[in-house]
């Protein structure tokens, strides 16, 4: 019997978690890695204001018996705390037991992977909170549930900053899951500035999944950005990151409508000059 599967968001001090509701009809939350207070995606979720976190204590999963809503349909939910949008089954994808494991083993990999790197905000938050995140936003914010996309966007950063070979992601994790983080890797023999000019030029040419995980990628970073700056950067470098990822944006239009929005007021926030709502854009046509 299937069941039911979410990220919820890593809360800035406390836990990501997945949600699933069990074939007897009993709700768990199982906790992924502890993320370190004002890290990654949750502090970007303060600054959007949408009520998931509010600089306190990790929000706790609260666990709901099966009657509240019908049998077979509980909610595991933060305790609350704001706004904040509900994790439940009418948004939650299904996944059977074998792909949640395999989604799992993508985390743990990353995780691993990721071990002994961090971000660079002036928290030093772990490094493993960012694919985490973007794989979130796909999850929580564009409604993906492709278990091959999920587990690129957790493993996407692993060949191009850590020991990891393509033929090791090929290997565990099938030629699907090789091809899109082969696609999203930025070959570091190149130097930065050409990295950063292929990366503009290159994307429109990505497949519709390595799209999807670009874009949730720029989504995580610039709102970390709009949180902090890391550590050495100044207020031109910040901006200038927002103009290339602006670019690379643009070249991604067209790919999932919800993000591009994101982007596009994040980009608009800090007077950069961005592409039309696409309501806007019907309109005068």
């Amino acid at each position: 019997m299937p069941i039911s599967c979410q990220f919820a968001p890593p809360h800035a001090g406390g836990f990501p978690f997945c949600l699933f509701t069990a074939p007897e009809g009993g709700t768990r939350a199982l906790r992924a890695l502890p993320f370190r207070p004002g890290g990654g995606g949750a502090a970007a979720a303060q600054n959007r204001g949408d009520g998931w976190t509010h600089g306190g204590p990790a929000p706790r999963a609260r666990l709901l018996p099966p009657g509240r809503k019908g049998r077979g349909a509980a909610v595991a939910r933060p305790l609350p705390q704001g706004p904040g949008p509900e994790v439940g089954p009418a948004n939650a994808a299904a996944m059977s037991p074998s792909d949640l494991a395999r989604l799992l083993d993508a985390a743990d990999f990353a995780a691993r992977k990721h071990k002994a790197q961090r971000r660079k905000d002036p928290e030093g938050t772990p490094y493993i909170n960012h694919p985490i995140g973007v794989a979130w936003i796909l999850a929580q914010e564009a409604g993906v549930t492709d278990l091959v996309v999920l587990q690129a966007a957790l493993l996407h950063d692993t060949v191009e900053d850590t020991d990891t070979s393509l033929e090791e992601i090929e290997a565990r994790f099938g030629p699907e899951v090789g091809r899109i983080v082969e696609e999203v890797t930025d070959d570091k023999a190149l130097p930065k500035a050409q990295r950063k000019r292929l990366q503009v030029e290159r994307a429109a040419l990505k497949s519709p999944a390595a799209k999807l995980v670009m874009l949730a990628d720029k989504l995580y970073n610039l709102r970390d950005l709009d949180r902090c700056a890391p550590q050495g950067w100044s207020a031109e470098r910040v901006h200038e990151y927002f103009q290339w990822a602006s670019e690379v944006a643009r070249s991604l239009r067209g790919t999932h409508a919800a993000l591009e929005e994101e982007l596009r007021r994040l980009l608009e926030a800090r007077g950069l000059p961005a592409w039309p709502r696409r309501s806007d854009a019907a309109d005068s046509t």
